[in-house]
């Protein structure tokens, strides 16, 4: 059986973020694909200069339409990232809802792109809608440690903070929760981020459970762009292989993005050359050449179930 995604996220003619980040991989991992680009963008606003068209709501209607008319509106999943209008977003979930209604399984993947380190980088109106529309109609949701606390209004300075957070969350619609990053002290020393997730399952026999789970990952002296959009692709798709088991869903993830990251850091110092920081364009991820790591990804990053 087929498994058709619906991904509405941005798009660069070159490098990698958004739909260019989350495409490719899940194909390669044998998932269909349907792009509605929400915005245009000559490359990532992390460059110097950029270019281009941004979709309006009422554009996202319109393609919306043209796909329902001719009746191919059945999808197994709908994946959105970063987007800066609220009306948008509102649209967004009047489409989740409708696709929802036509196939009540369909799991929707949200990143909740609000900001980090404390700091918003999307107009603060959007907070509210991400909270009391977005959040409850997701299944899976991948939150940095500042979105979590700003989506639940609950601050995580210890393990047992994260996994109150993460309950929040469910209650609040999702299923599965990744906390992609956190300042959470890590076991293996300062060179490690901590990241933490949770999944609520029902057993055959009706009863609830959640698995909750920690992973290390190291740290890289590097900015990235498009590593989210590129993670929360790779947990629709390993999650969609192991439904019931969030450990090896994150570890195959966390993998994934371990070996991209680990291929493009050496490529961008080899091009930048001895002693100097690459730039931008050094720094696109590798995503054709880890063609081979994304399809079976080697497990570098062990998980702890909790």
């Amino acid at each position: 059986m087929e498994c058709r995604v619906l991904s509405i996220q941005s798009h660069v003619v070159r490098g990698y973020v958004g739909n260019k980040s989350a495409s490719f991989p899940l194909q390669v991992l044998g998932f269909e694909v349907d792009s509605i680009n929400s915005v245009q963008f000559s490359n990532h606003t992390g460059y110097a200069h950029w270019k281009g068209q941004v979709l309006t709501a009422d554009e996202l209607h319109v393609l919306y339409e043209g796909i329902k008319l001719n009746n191919v509106n059945h999808y197994d999943y709908v994946l959105t990232g970063y987007t800066r209008d609220t009306s948008f977003l509102e649209m967004v979930v009047d489409i989740v809802q409708e696709l929802k209604r036509a196939n009540p399984n369909l799991v929707y993947v949200c990143d909740p792109v609000l900001g980090d380190h404390g700091s918003m980088y999307v107009p603060e109106n959007l907070h509210p809608v991400y909270k009391n529309k977005v959040v409850p109609v997701a299944d899976i949701i991948t939150p940095n440690q500042f979105e979590a606390e700003l989506l639940t209004g609950k601050n995580i300075s210890t393990e047992k903070d994260a996994i109150e957070v993460m309950d929040l969350l469910h209650k609040m619609g999702p299923d599965t929760v990744v906390i992609t990053s956190s300042d959470l002290p890590s076991r293996l020393g300062d060179r490690f981020l901590v990241s933490v997730g949770s999944q609520r399952i029902v057993k055959p026999d009706g009863t609830r459970t959640t698995q909750r789970i920690r992973i290390e990952v190291p740290k890289v002296d590097a900015v990235f762009v498009g590593t989210g959009d590129l993670f929360a692709a790779m947990l629709l798709a390993w999650t969609h292989h192991y439904p019931t088991d969030l450990k090896m869903a994150c570890e195959k993830t966390f993998s994934v993005m371990h070996h991209v990251i680990q291929r493009t850091i050496s490529y961008a110092h080899e091009m930048a050359g001895p002693g100097r920081r690459p730039n931008p364009a050094q720094l696109e991820l590798r995503m054709v050449q880890s063609k081979a790591d994304i399809e079976d990804p080697a497990i570098v990053l062990e998980a702890t179930v909790l």
